[in-house]
Parts: C-alpha cells; sequence; structure tokens
C-alpha cells in the first residue's frame, strides 16, 4: 500500500481557478497562492445570500484512542461519497497545528485515497493564516507588558495578567516561565508562560466570526487583565485592537483547495478541541452552504466535545441550522472502550485489538451509545460510520450494526473511504441523505439566559453523564466575578479531556453517576464564551522521545519525506 504522501503526490490535480470555477465562484472572488490553493475573499457573501441553503452535516466521532479514529479522512470521504453520488458537496476542515504534525499525532489532511491535496501545504503553512494568528496574539501581548512598564495608565494590576504569548511547536519548556529579567529595561519581571497557538483566543475568535468589522469588534473585546479596582482591561483599551485586525485581513478569508479526487475543501482555522471550540471557521461553512447541495464540516474529537460545542457555540453565532450528524467510530476504540485493552502511541497494538472479540466490541459500545444519545438530545437524525480497518471481521461489524440501531441510530454504514476514496463512500453518502431528509427538531442544550452553574450542570449531567457538579472555591469565586462584570449571559465551552466523556481520561465506555469537577473558569469575551476548566489539560504540548519531526526531511529535488 502506498503511503499518504505518495498517494497524495499521484493525485493529477486540478488548477485552483477550475475548482473555484466549477464551484460557482467567480475569478475576481479569489486570491491566488499559487495554482492549487486559493483564499475566497468574503464578497461573495453578498452575491450569493439570497440563495437557498444546502444541507449541513457535521462528523464527529466516539471518545477515540490516543491514534485518533479516521474523523478527517471520513469527513472528506463522506463529501467524496456525495459528490460520487451526485450530490454536490463540499468538505470544511480546519488547519492543522505545526504541534502535532512534528509531535504524535502527525498531519490532519485525511489518509490514504481520501485526503486534501496539496497535502504538505495542508500540513505545514498553508497560506500563513496560524503565523497571522501568533504574531496579532503575540502584539498584544507585547502592548500589555509595555503598557505596565511605561508608567502604566491604564493602572493594570500585574498579577491579574492572563494574556500568555504562543507559538505554533509543541515546547515543554516555555510551558512557564519569567520574562522580564536584566535590568528594568526589558520590563518587569513576572511569572507567565507560551501556548499553542491553536490555543489562542485570537484563532478562536477568527473561526467564530462572521465578518470583517465583526472580527474588529471581537478583538477589542478581548481581556488580558484587570485593573487594580477590577474592571478588565481590553485589548481595545490598549489600543492593539486595530493592528491586530489588520494583521488578520487576510488571515480571515477562507482557504479553497481540492481532494484527492478533485472536488472542493474549504481549510479555515484550527481551534484546540478541548480549551476552544474545536470546529473550521463560520465564514468557510457560510459561503459553501449557499454554493453547495451538501457540506460536511467536522468538529473536534467526540460528540461530548467538538459537537456540543458545536451545536451551542458555533450554531448560535453562524445561525446554520445542521441536518444531520455523522459518527465515526472503529473496532479497535471500540474494544478499547472494554476497559480490557490498552493503546499507546509509539507502541505495537495489542493482539486482542487486531483478533476477533465480539464480547468487547459489544461492551464498548456503551461508549458509542451515549453519544448516540447525545446527538438525540438535540433532536437531529445520527448515522454511524464504521471506520474499517483490514482485520476488522463481518461478526464484529455485524454486532456493532445491531448496538447501533438500538441505541437509536438513523443508520449504520461501513466507512471503506481511506482504501477506496468516494466509492468507498457511497453507501455513507446514501445513509447521510436519507437522515438529512428526515424531519427534525433541532434545539440548543440551554439557553444562554441561564445562570452559569445552570449551564455547567446541564453540559455535565445531560452529555458527560454526570451526578452532580462540584465548582471548586476558585470556580466560584470566578462565577461571582463574571457575574458582577454581566458576563454571564455567554455559551460555556468546556475544557476537559477528549480521552473519556467523563473529566478523567482513565474512565472508558459510558460513566455515568460521578462529581464532575470544575477547578477554574475564564472568559473568552473577544471569542464570545465562557471556558470552564476540568482537570488537567495543557494548552503547550511536549514532544515526545521520538516525535514525528524526527522522520521529517527534504531530499535533493526539493521534496517533503516523512510526512504522514
Amino acid at each position: 500500500m502506498l503511503s499518504d504522501i505518495e498517494i497524495a503526490r499521484g493525485v493529477k490535480m486540478k488548477p485552483i481557478v477550475e475548482i473555484a470555477g466549477e464551484l460557482g465562484i467567480n475569478r475576481d472572488e479569489i486570491e491566488l497562492y499559487g495554482d492549487y490553493k486559493a483564499k475566497v475573499r468574503l464578497e461573495i457573501l453578498d452575491r450569493v445570500k439570497n440563495r437557498p441553503n444546502g444541507k449541513y452535516i457535521d462528523v464527529t466521532a466516539i471518545t477515540p484512542t490516543p491514534l485518533g479514529e479516521g474523523k478527517t479522512v471520513n469527513t472528506l470521504g463522506l463529501a467524496l461519497g456525495l459528490n460520487k453520488i451526485g450530490k454536490n458537496a463540499i468538505a470544511c476542515i480546519r488547519q492543522p497545528s505545526l504541534g502535532p504534525v512534528f509531535g504524535i499525532k502527525g498531519g490532519a489532511a485525511g489518509g490514504g485515497y481520501s485526503q486534501v491535496v496539496p497535502m504538505e501545504d495542508v500540513n505545514l503553512h498553508l497560506t500563513g493564516d496560524m503565523h497571522a494568528v501568533s504574531v496579532a496574539h503575540n502584539l498584544l501581548a507585547a502592548f500589555l507588558d509595555t503598557s505596565v512598564l511605561l508608567k502604566n495608565p491604564l493602572n493594570i494590576d500585574p498579577l491579574t495578567i492572563g494574556w500568555k504569548r504562543v507559538v505554533d511547536v509543541n515546547d515543554r519548556a516555555l510551558r512557564d516561565i519569567i520574562i522580564g529579567l536584566g535590568g528594568k529595561e526589558n520590563g518587569i519581571p513576572r511569572e507567565t508562560g507560551f501556548e499553542l497557538s491553536a490555543a489562542s483566543e485570537v484563532l478562536a475568535i477568527l473561526a467564530l466570526t462572521t465578518g470583517l468589522q465583526d472580527m474588529r469588534k471581537k478583538l477589542s473585546s478581548i481581556i488580558v487583565a484587570y485593573t487594580h479596582n477590577g474592571k478588565p482591561v481590553t485589548a481595545d483599551g490598549l489600543k492593539c485592537a486595530g493592528s491586530m485586525a489588520v494583521l488578520l485581513r487576510d488571515a480571515i478569508k477562507p482557504n479553497l483547495l481540492q481532494t484527492t479526487e478533485n472536488t472542493p475543501v474549504f481549510v479555515h482555522t484550527g481551534p484546540f478541541g478541548n480549551i476552544a471550540h474545536g470546529n473550521s471557521s463560520i465564514l468557510a461553512d457560510q459561503i459553501a452552504i449557499k454554493l453547495g447541495e451538501y457540506v460536511v464540516t467536522e468538529s473536534g474529537f467526540g460528540a461530548d466535545m467538538g459537537m456540543e460545542k458545536f451545536f451551542n457555540i458555533k450554531c448560535r453565532y453562524s445561525g446554520l441550522i445542521p441536518n444531520a450528524v455523522a459518527i465515526v467510530t472503529s473496532i479497535r476504540a471500540l474494544k478499547m472502550h472494554s476497559g480490557k485493552f490498552t493503546i499507546i502511541p509509539g507502541k505495537p497494538l495489542d493482539k486482542g485489538l487486531i483478533e476477533e472479540n465480539i464480547d468487547a466490541v459489544v461492551e464498548g459500545c456503551s461508549n458509542l451509545a451515549k453519544h448516540i444519545k447525545n446527538v438525540k438530545t438535540y433532536g437531529i437524525p445520527s448515522v454511524v460510520a464504521i471506520n474499517r480497518f483490514t482485520k476488522d471481521t463481518d461478526h464484529e461489524i455485524e454486532s456493532v450494526r445491531k448496538e447501533a440501531l438500538a441505541a437509536g441510530a438513523e443508520g449504520v454504514v461501513v466507512s471503506e473511504v481511506w482504501a477506496k476514496g468516494g466509492k468507498g463512500g457511497r453507501e455513507f453518502a446514501e445513509a447521510i441523505v436519507a437522515a438529512a431528509n428526515k424531519k427534525s427538531n433541532f434545539n440548543f442544550l440551554y439557553e444562554l439566559d441561564w445562570s452559569i452553574e445552570q449551564k455547567i450542570e446541564t453540559i455535565a449531567t445531560r452529555t458527560y453523564g454526570a451526578k452532580e457538579v462540584e465548582f471548586h472555591p476558585l470556580a466560584k469565586e470566578k462565577i461571582h466575578k463574571l457575574n458582577r462584570l454581566g458576563l454571564n449571559n455567554l455559551p460555556v465551552c468546556m475544557a476537559k479531556t477528549h480521552l473519556s466523556i467523563s473529566h478523567d481520561p482513565k474512565c472508558l465506555g459510558a460513566p455515568s453517576g460521578y462529581v464532575f469537577p470544575v477547578r477554574d473558569i475564564k472568559v473568552s469575551a473577544g471569542a464570545g464564551f465562557l471556558y470552564a476548566l476540568c482537570g488537567d489539560i495543557r494548552t503547550m504540548p511536549g514532544l515526545g522521545s521520538k516525535p514525528a519531526g524526527q522522520d521529517i526531511d527534504v531530499d535533493e529535488n526539493g521534496d517533503i519525506l516523512g510526512l504522514s
């Protein structure tokens, strides 16, 4: 079998001008970045605003193994399958962070015969959006420290500064640092740190904005610290929001690329799926839904994470209503959720994960059933897609089919898009079309005027299966402060592990009846959400003993080697 990069390089790509033209985008509505990448100008929204919306599909997953279950592969594969059965379908996905690309996970451009191309560009710099986000973020940090140093006209309390710097590389040595050393000309010494660029509120804003002026307004509302009197210090107060908007003027435009079968893909923004909302941009979806019959987008991690935030945060701000949800699962992940097997990245899989074991699959289906139930909570039909691996048996697949249908899925299909591309996604596509045409009754999980505690308790009890929520003293203090500042009417982004439906990564399957802890609550006032910290969430990962970057190189012809 060819490697992902070999498959990608074997694709005969169409000029992106041709892809845009087939999609109905005018030449003066795109800005070329070479022959195979383009940015789409936001002016297109005015031209197509009166067109009817296409169907809107979210691809989520069960609680993944540390290896991932092929969610991006199947997001792209579903769009390929829809095009194969005669539907005009567009995929919308996130841009990978360089941290995982050079770390453990590798790239996120799909895999096999279900990829975005050029794959190297997607996994590396693409059109420079992430760099623009990093510079805009760090410019605000520089403005903040300069203001404190030079007579502190805003009366900023240095102990309240919460705006760290960012870099798009996994570097644990930067998690906690001291700046301002070397004399008073270098600033006031204080503790701070770095986060991965994907954790930046600037990126979350870029993903949730609906236009240039809306982005400028959101940037101005970023809270970076508080005064000695307890008042918020914002990017607008530091007179930095305008410069940040200038740096992001091109990054706001969605990137248009193509799949291995020359169908259109928007790749735009990539916020973390745990600390932020973990979804691609609203703007890409708003453009795509006017151009295509079906828009297939992907939300981060499982239905308890990215999908919940997709519905309760992204859909609130976009105004787009989903028609169906695809839940990606794999036989090996279901076996892991039985609690009988452990998956460790970089180590060979346990034999039990690749040998037939119906009992383990059925036990692990408790996790799948909970995610199906979570989708039903929103009044949306779901289809389960089994991402087939070569060692999966027909008996195991049939056992998943029975369990998923009993749990309330509208359909269960086997997806072979990794090996067969669009041909392997036809059954998947047909099931999604049937589900999307069913009557649905979409509803949010909570109302914005509910108390902060009630929103969090609703998510924890109804989505995570918790019995109750324990608010730690710091969280209670923050809730009081947010209420006083009038920031209590925002949606809530739960920051927790993606390796369990609960807050504890060791709790597999479908944990229930436990106490869910909330230790702190922070505000992303610019992005427009609160985020509750539930457990130890790292916003700056570290490299492993054998990071993927060790295998990445360039040959004498300038071709990139080792990307996966």
